[in-house]
């Protein structure tokens, strides 16, 4: 893609297409061709799986051995976990990573995938996964539908009871009711009539009925869904509904007509964040068409009656959902719309920019600096070169310059440091462009970027602590909870969590007691101060809760600390995940409001004290120098203050009773 986005970028010397892609977001993704969308919703998370046409294409044919993953939280802005499974991983496969889906059940994610085995013809495998963004391997280590002709384009979806249906095929519609483990199906596999009032006619004669391939399979309200590519070529999107998962369907017509410059098409249909979400691919990006796709995604909204209005291809994209935090440590790869980048594997980790090279750019859509704005600006760069600088620039590649962040060489591509810049007017919610400068060649590596603000407001570490309100973090996702709004999940040995500006007043904190699940493995919260290696409060042992939204308290000691202080949270453990955390907070020991026989406010009982009290019955004083007096002269809780209290006082001195409030 590196020369093609060059041969690209050349072009933007002309002002009316350089203002096109400025504003365009479709396709979604541009560092790689990237075809046949099947979107999947977990938690407040988008993922996105999709396979890959490679850049060389080999007998005039698709080209495709994996399949990648993108995720977004705000529908504009995907973040690239790369390469998630390829045919490689299937010991009996030979090749063809064609369209897939994934789908979660029981804390585990299953990859359906079409492949061509090498006894020969096509089949579906099962990969799994403990994250939905990998790696899968091979479930069951052979074909869950055996090899045959058109088992092509899985699909899959469970039912309200619980009952999981996988469909597939080219020229037939077929499909298997699978079992609760995901890797097996009980029954024999069902071919689909397809007859005109099920799936629409044909515009020639060399199938029965419009459908072709690609179908994708959901339910709304009380309503199922069979989404698919119609023919002849070149494909339009069309669909059928039924009442039932297994039909018999009625064509409800076209959704998509066949536009742009690829030969097939394939949609995937997802409700995300309360709006609907429709994605398909075209040939939209440079050297693009029927084997070099690239999947982009459009907003819609049902009609009243359940059925979908006509949806066009756009360069436009969606709107964003929700505006990103520049606070937390955002992964480099995460990109709205870039010209020049690619994206490999980090050395620390998930995936990092790479390839850039002068006049290079990223584009963050709407991004909110807030009313105080940002001050300074840092970034995990690697350089084998000289390196570069990155641009802070506003709204355009051109746009206002907030800050330039200077980049030198570390000595490799993957020898990562820290840097960091000043910034100046970065206020508001604007779209960043990450503009990359330099002399020729490669300049320089991205893994990271953050923005820093003035501290926020202090944070009492006496009060609960929502997990999800951390400032930073790394390796950890928001994942839903039973007990209302989110918590800190998919934490693996390492991950850590950061909460800014707590403040700990004047001290006196005795514990620490944290709300989490653990479905299977043991792990540790170590607390500490200030930077991931800094002092070590505590630590807090979590033992498995027996499933991931099962919570409960656990605490542990901590030592003496004051003032206001960033609190860092690292996740300690073996292999797998290891904690969700819903809330902390941090414990003191609480005195008593009245110490009983203190009646000068010096927190100790003695013989001045008892004179105080001689005076008071006297009439001398008729008050103590002690905040609520009365209730710590009252020495034997009687309500009253006399000659009963005066003796008890003279005990309590001379040894006789050990302890105040004395109750005869």
């Amino acid at each position: 893609m590196k020369n093609i986005c060059k041969i690209f970028g050349l072009t933007l010397i002309c002002f009316m297409f350089f203002s096109l892609i400025c504003y365009a977001d479709n396709p979604i993704v541009q560092t790689n061709y990237t075809a046949d969308p099947a979107p999947m919703v977990y938690g407040d998370t988008c993922y996105l799986y999709t396979s890959h046409d490679e850049d060389k294409i080999i007998n005039n044919f698709f080209t495709m051995n994996d399949w990648k993953c993108y995720s977004s939280k705000d529908m504009v802005n995907w973040t690239d976990h790369g390469t998630v499974l390829a045919y490689t991983d299937f010991s009996w496969a030979k090749g063809d990573a064609w369209a897939g889906q994934c789908i979660p059940r029981n804390g585990k994610f299953y990859f359906y995938v079409p492949l061509t085995a090498k006894s020969g013809g096509t089949a579906i495998g099962v990969a799994v996964s403990d994250s939905p963004t990998g790696p899968f391997k091979d479930a069951i280590g052979k074909p869950l539908i055996a090899p045959g002709y058109g088992n092509i384009d899985p699909t899959v979806f469970i039912d309200d009871d619980g009952q999981a249906y996988l469909y597939w095929g080219n020229p037939d519609l077929k499909y298997v009711k699978l079992n609760a483990d995901m890797v097996s199906y009980s029954g024999s596999i069902v071919t689909v009539p397809l007859t005109v009032a099920s799936f629409g006619a044909r515009s020639k004669t060399d199938r029965a009925t419009s459908y072709e391939e690609g179908p994708w399979f959901y339910k709304r309200g009380n309503l199922y869904y069979m989404v698919f590519a119609g023919g002849p070529i070149s494909e339009h999107i069309a669909y059928s509904t039924s009442t039932s998962p297994t039909g018999p369907w009625t064509y409800r017509g076209k959704i998509m007509p066949t536009q742009g410059s690829s030969f097939t098409n394939h949609a995937g249909v997802v409700d995300f964040k309360g709006n609907s979400y429709f994605f398909y691919h075209n040939g939209a990006l440079p050297d693009g068409g029927g084997y070099h796709r690239s999947v982009c995604v459009e907003k819609f909204a049902y009609n009243a009656d359940g059925t979908f209005p006509t949806i066009n291809m756009t360069s436009t994209g969606v709107p964003a959902v929700s505006n990103l935090n520049p606070y937390i440590k955002t992964e480099a790869e995460t990109i709205c719309w870039e010209s020049g980048v690619e994206t490999e594997k980090c050395s620390e980790g998930g995936m990092n920019v790479c390839n850039i090279e002068n006049g290079d750019y990223i584009k963050v859509k709407s991004v909110n600096f807030g009313t105080t704005g940002a001050t300074s600006f840092e970034a995990r760069v690697a350089s084998a070169t000289s390196g570069g600088n990155i641009e802070l620039r506003l709204d355009s590649p051109t746009g206002k310059l907030v800050g330039t962040l200077a980049v030198k060489g570390t000595g490799g591509w993957q020898t990562w440091t820290t840097n960091t810049c000043t910034v100046n007017g970065a206020t508001g919610v604007h779209d960043l462009y990450l503009k990359f400068t330099g002399g020729s060649g490669f300049l320089f590596n991205v893994n990271w970027w953050k923005f820093v603000t003035v501290p926020a407001t202090p944070v009492s570490a006496f009060s609960k602590i929502e997990a999800e309100s951390y400032s930073d973090q790394f390796g950890i996702q928001n994942v839903s909870c039973n007990e209302g709004t989110e918590a800190v999940g998919y934490t693996e040995n390492g991950d850590y969590v950061v909460y800014n500006n707590i403040d700990f007043e004047n001290g006196g904190v005795t514990s620490f007691t944290a709300r989490v699940s653990s479905a299977v493995n043991e792990g540790k919260i170590e607390i500490r101060l200030d930077s991931l290696t800094g002092s070590l409060l505590g630590t807090c042992l979590v033992t498995p809760t027996g499933d991931w939204q099962t919570f409960k308290d656990v605490s542990c000691n901590v030592s003496e600390v004051s003032g206001k202080h960033d609190i860092y949270l690292k996740f300690i453990g073996g292999d797998g995940y290891l904690i969700n955390l819903n809330w902390f907070q941090f414990n003191k020991e609480e005195k008593p409001s009245v110490l009983v026989g203190d009646l000068n406010g010096d927190e100790s009982i003695d013989a001045t004290d008892y004179a105080l009290l001689k005076m008071y019955l006297l009439g001398a004083i008729d008050k103590f120098p002690v905040e609520d007096g009365i209730k710590a002269a009252d020495l034997n809780v009687d309500g009253e203050i006399d000659a009963l209290d005066f003796a008890t006082f003279k005990k309590y001195l001379l040894g006789d009773i050990l302890e105040l409030p004395y109750k005869p």
